[in-house]
């Protein structure tokens, strides 16, 4: 009999001794979990490249090994693929930030964590922070991600109040709109996506502690 195999695509003759169906070993949630989690790394790194748009099931599957079919044996959808992708970037995300927020340290200090964990999220993060600045407007008009909007309401909630309060404690500039300096860093953070290469010159929390002196100290003298 002729089987596929799951993990190169291609046909394989099934051993007499072989079961019909095949008898599922005690590993097979494991291994079903595990190789589903390769398929969201593939699919990231396609999305990444290529745009969520672009990716089709069938380079995802390509990608994988395997036929466009058996992906469907894992996801619905490459949507289901990439939700998974956003929303796991955003559950972390949200808890460091407020991690950060829960050491009540004052404002300029919560700031300069809440932007470490930012650029901290450039490497491991790499497809989601490119999907989100490639095709948010696409996916957020969708019901399904309609929590991309609210999670973004938030985080820009915990930026803007420690602004606020930094600026009530005279740390921070009093003529400075909270609401626009927040976006203006949250964008000038993503956008080093596009440019960063781990194993340069800076890592990522090398980048970050830059980014600070620019942030807090300007590059006047004084």
């Amino acid at each position: 009999m002729t089987t596929t195999s799951a993990k190169s695509g291609r046909s394989r003759t099934r051993g007499a001794g072989e079961d019909a169906p095949r008898r599922r070993g005690r590993g097979a949630p494991a291994l079903a979990s595990e190789r589903r989690a390769h398929l969201v790394r593939l699919a990231a790194e396609l999305f990444a490249e290529k745009g969520f748009q672009a990716t089709t099931v069938r380079n995802i599957a390509d990608e994988a090994g395997i036929l466009s079919g058996s992906l469907y044996h894992h996801f619905d959808s490459k949507e289901s693929i990439v939700d998974e992708i956003l929303s796991g970037f955003f559950t972390e995300i949200m808890a460091a930030y407020q991690a950060v927020i829960d050491e009540n340290k004052n404002p300029q200090d919560t700031i300069a964590g809440l932007v470490r964990v930012a650029f901290g999220t450039l490497e491991p993060h790499r497809a989601a922070i490119t999907v989100m600045q490639n095709d948010w407007n696409y996916l957020r008009g969708m019901d399904r991600f309609a929590y991309l909007t609210k999670s973004e309401d938030e985080v820009e909630k915990m930026w803007v109040t420690t602004l606020q309060a930094g600026q009530a404690e005279g740390l921070f500039r009093p003529d400075l709109d909270p609401k626009l300096t927040y976006r203006m860093i949250r964008d000038t953070v993503w956008v080093a996506v596009r440019w960063f290469r781990p194993g340069g010159r800076l890592n990522a929390q090398g980048l970050a502690e830059h980014y600070l002196k620019v942030m807090f100290d300007g590059i006047n003298l004084h």
